[in-house]
């Protein structure tokens, strides 16, 4: 698979490392010079000094033949226009964003962005599409660190499957808010009922984690 990142902050150069690590092929446009350079020292050729807002750039680094172009600089603006370009300009199938704002994601979404994210591990999820239902996916973390924002997914073996958010036994500090089903969100109600493929959205307290992950996930698998 032939990727094309946008952005060489932390969030670029760590999916950079990773998907190299995992065999695929790619080129990371960063506009800074010198951030490019110290990029390359490490990972080589692939970097290109270039800004990817434009298109005899995006051209250069042979977005014609990209599965996929993640824009993941830390500007919101040049992450819409970078995918806006590879979409529309390059025919590139798959565009993957970091929003930073969250009131532009449906701005985003609207403009026909296919795949909003923010941390790395989504942006490497969104491309690999490989992460194991028997672990918890740290989204997001709130109020200085002490709570975290996580995603579970309902698996074959979860003990949720069938059961109600009522009838599950979560500590204080942790609270279920938003289900994922059908790539449709929608708020979790007394009434919603837990089938597998289901992605539930939580925020928890650290310590809560481990009773999560025995809820919905199973005892199975990490729970680190």
């Amino acid at each position: 698979m032939y990727v094309i990142v946008v952005g060489g902050g932390k969030v670029g150069y760590y999916l950079t490392k990773e998907l190299l690590a995992a065999g695929h092929e790619l080129v990371l446009l960063e506009k800074d010079r010198g951030r490019a350079r110290q990029i390359a020292d490490e990972v080589g050729s692939i970097v290109l000094a270039r800004d990817g807002c434009e298109g005899q750039h995006l051209a250069e680094a042979g977005a014609n033949r990209a599965s996929i172009v993640a824009a993941v600089t830390g500007d919101d603006e040049d992450n819409l226009v970078v995918c806006q370009m590879a979409k529309h300009h390059f025919d590139v199938p798959r565009t993957i964003a970091r929003v930073n704002n969250p009131r532009n994601e449906s701005l985003f979404r609207h403009l026909g962005v296919d795949e909003i994210i923010s941390p790395t591990r989504m942006a490497l999820a969104a491309i690999e599409q490989d992460i194991p239902v028997h672990e918890l996916l740290h989204l997001a973390q709130l109020e200085g660190g002490e709570l975290q924002l996580l995603e579970a997914q309902i698996g074959d073996d979860s003990p949720a499957i069938g059961r109600r958010p009522t009838d599950i036994d979560l500590p204080d500090g942790c609270s279920l808010f938003v289900l994922i089903r059908d790539d449709q969100a929608q708020a979790i109600r007394p009434d919603t009922v837990f089938r597998v493929g289901d992605k539930v959205l939580a925020i928890t307290r650290t310590e809560c984690e481990i009773d999560l992950h025995r809820q919905l996930i199973g005892s199975g698998g990490s729970e680190g």
